[in-house]
């Protein structure tokens, strides 16, 4: 293998990309981040007062620490300041210079395997339905205490998937030359079967 490896995985949320991202990185010893992240930590700046464009552009290394990064309002804040131009391209060189980092890396998001790494090595789309995805946020949510229905997860997570996969910027869709992993009916462990068996191929 060549000091640097690219994995781009992609996927709406709750589809599993970000468990088998970790276990890939863990597998092969590879840096791993969550691009999410990144966007969240911008909408809880904005959250907070900070403007979106100025949020992106000062985005410090604790602003991913904070602890309400995984919050349903935060989620639809990123999902929200994710469709400025201005903020994706203040976030792309930071996610560009991982991607190559020597050694290996994983990156999950909604645009690595299209626009951040487009000639990463291996391009993963995990995927789920929406219901599914729906009802595993439900119990992620309500399992940190957090008071919700069913019903306003999926309706959350159908309106971010609109706004992911209909922005005129950066959408989300599957790269042309990405294996796409269907979850809806696997367990992790069988997903992570396949994006290895994949991986193993092309290494």
């Amino acid at each position: 293998m060549t000091d640097t490896f690219t994995i781009a995985i992609d996927g709406p949320a709750a589809a599993g990309k970000g468990t088998i991202s970790k276990a890939i990185a863990a597998q092969f010893g590879f840096a791993h981040l969550d691009t999410g992240l990144l966007y969240r930590a911008v909408g809880a700046r904005v959250l907070s007062g900070v403007e979106p464009v100025e949020a992106a552009r000062t985005l410090q290394p604790q602003d991913l620490e904070r602890d309400d990064l995984r919050t349903a309002e935060v989620a639809q804040a990123a999902s929200k300041v994710a469709v400025i131009a201005e903020v994706r391209a203040a976030l792309v060189d930071f996610q560009r210079a991982f991607a190559r980092r020597a050694g290996g890396a994983v990156l999950d998001g909604r645009d690595i395997g299209t626009v951040i790494c487009p000639n990463a090595e291996v391009k993963l789309y995990v995927t789920a339905s929406a219901e599914v995805r729906a009802k595993r946020r439900f119990l992620e949510l309500t399992g940190k205490g957090e008071v919700t229905s069913l019903e306003t997860v999926l309706t959350d997570v159908k309106a971010r998937d609109d706004r992911d996969m209909n922005r005129a910027e950066a959408p989300l869709k599957p790269a042309t030359d990405a294996l796409t992993i269907d979850t809806s009916e696997l367990s992790i462990a069988q997903a992570l079967k396949v994006a290895l068996k994949e991986i193993s191929a092309l290494r």
